[in-house]
């Protein structure tokens, strides 16, 4: 009979603890990466990811941080005019947004109303994984932004935070050619 009570509550305390165990972390949401931390502009852009997932536009620094290859401000071209769709022409370039595995920033040039290239500046790329990860995660990204003419894009499976943070600094990019 004590076997039998035994047993009952070692399955019992089995399933409690089976249900109580905790299998992920908090997430960590993406948030606008503060410009304080001595960040450097640069004119030139980066290419695009796509082609080379290993340039240095997003490499950290000694510091371990990131630095920005384009200022967050908007680069407007030499021509401003508004369109039918509410996007001036000219290039503008969004906020760089802080994500788990690093900073993530998106610059789109308007032309016609309508964006007609997208570049990534910075993107998590310090180890080997980060860059599989988005050679994959940022053409799809672009594709779809090119697509979808706005932020309103699908995120891509196994990129969760990078495409959190494109998504964020892609509206950042947005509302300046908006304005």
């Amino acid at each position: 009979m004590k076997r039998i009570v035994y047993g009952l509550l070692a399955t019992l305390s089995g399933v409690v603890l089976l249900f109580s165990y905790r299998t992920s972390l908090e997430a960590v949401m993406p948030v606008a990466a503060d410009d304080t931390a001595g960040t450097t502009s640069s004119t030139t852009t980066a290419p695009a990811p796509a082609s080379t997932p290993s340039s240095s536009a997003g490499a950290p620094d000694t510091a371990g941080t990131t630095t920005p290859s384009a200022s967050p401000s908007p680069s407007p071209s030499t021509s401003t005019a508004q369109t039918t769709s509410g996007l001036a022409d000219g290039t503008y370039t969004g906020d760089a947004v802080r994500t788990r595995y690093g900073n993530v920033q998106v610059q789109i040039t308007v032309s016609g109303g309508a964006i007609t290239d997208v570049q990534v500046p910075q993107y998590p790329s310090s180890n080997r994984e980060d860059q599989q990860i988005n050679a994959r995660a940022l053409p799809v990204l672009i594709s779809e932004t090119t697509s979808a003419q706005s932020a309103s894009i699908r995120m891509v499976s196994g990129a969760t935070y990078t495409s959190q943070g494109y998504t964020q600094s892609l509206q950042s990019a947005l509302d300046q050619a908006q304005q």
